[in-house]
């Protein structure tokens, strides 16, 4: 029954990190196995097979929440872009009262102000979220990737750094895709690796296996080998840390309709449409707000 539970509740974590702006993090706090799930990671070298044992079912059920939704997602995002993106765009901004409460509390244990070192953090990770989608400005948006040796890199890369994101609670690690302009691509491969596995088609199955495995390898290694780092920061850098997240968070709005070509297309709305939106965004929020006060 363990087992069955543990797969259930990876299913909603699998479906939070693949929406942007839902933490996994988050959402593994909400069904109370956040600290089973550190802890197992923390203790894969000491005991490997209690630590096994204990994620299993938790990535399995991961693996099946984030193949269930991707169609889904790509399907809101391409027929439904904007009230899909305000939809976004509240569930990200609902949990900043959260974290400047958090901060907040580190600051009182520290008896520190934020302090130049905290301002800088902040302004970094704002600029790198701004600047980001901008340097990616000449690409499409929903593009495909291709499995060159450079992709192939980057993809681990990229994977270790949205793992690591997805184990911080109030951080989207599919935030952190769409804002490293990957997002789309990864999701856009997932749907073809599945559709080629149906059709039984061996180069289509090639490619995807050659864009997720390296993108996989680095999910892994970010969960397995920053988890520590995480848990660090907080601890010895908890004001700076919280700051950059603030930083990144705040300026995401903008990434998302950057990213997904909504800022040329907001004059042609309709206002049904903006309403709509509007709707979805303050219910998106409010979402994420309860959520994070049931857990704080």
């Amino acid at each position: 029954m363990t087992f069955i539970m543990d797969t259930i509740k990876g299913i909603f974590i699998g479906i939070a990190n693949v929406i942007p702006g839902v933490s996994g993090g988050t959402m593994a706090v909400s069904l109370g196995i956040y600290d089973k799930l550190i802890g197992s990671i923390s203790g894969l070298s000491k005991n490997w097979r209690k630590s096994l044992r204990t994620l299993l079912p938790i990535l399995l059920g991961c693996a099946i929440g984030i193949v269930g939704f991707t169609y889904a997602i790509e399907y809101l995002l391409s027929r439904h872009t904007f009230v899909t993106c305000m939809t976004f765009v509240g569930l990200i901004l609902g949990g900043i009262p959260i974290l400047i409460r958090s901060l907040r509390k580190t600051l009182r244990g520290s008896g520190r102000r934020i302090g130049l070192s905290g301002v800088l953090a902040f302004l970094i990770l704002f600029a790198v979220a701004v600047g980001l989608p901008m340097v990616n400005a000449g690409e499409e948006t929903l593009r495909t990737l291709t499995p060159t040796p450079v992709t192939m890199l980057l993809l681990l890369l990229i994977g270790i750094i949205a793992s690591a994101t997805m184990v911080v609670p109030g951080v989207s690690g599919s935030l952190v895709l769409m804002i490293l302009g990957y997002y789309y691509g990864i999701i856009d491969s997932i749907k073809n690796f599945l559709e080629a596995l149906k059709a039984f088609d061996m180069a289509g199955l090639t490619q995807g296996f050659l864009i997720l495995f390296p993108f996989g390898i680095g999910v892994l290694l970010g969960i397995f080998l920053i988890a520590k780092l995480i848990t660090y920061l907080f601890e010895q850098f908890g004001t700076q840390t919280y700051c950059a997240i603030l930083g990144l968070i705040i300026a995401s709005p903008f990434a998302i309709f950057y990213n997904t070509g909504l800022l040329g297309q907001l004059s042609s709305l309709s206002v049904l449409t903006v309403i709509g939106g509007l709707a979805l965004a303050v219910i998106g929020a409010v979402v994420t707000y309860l959520l994070g006060e049931q857990n704080g």
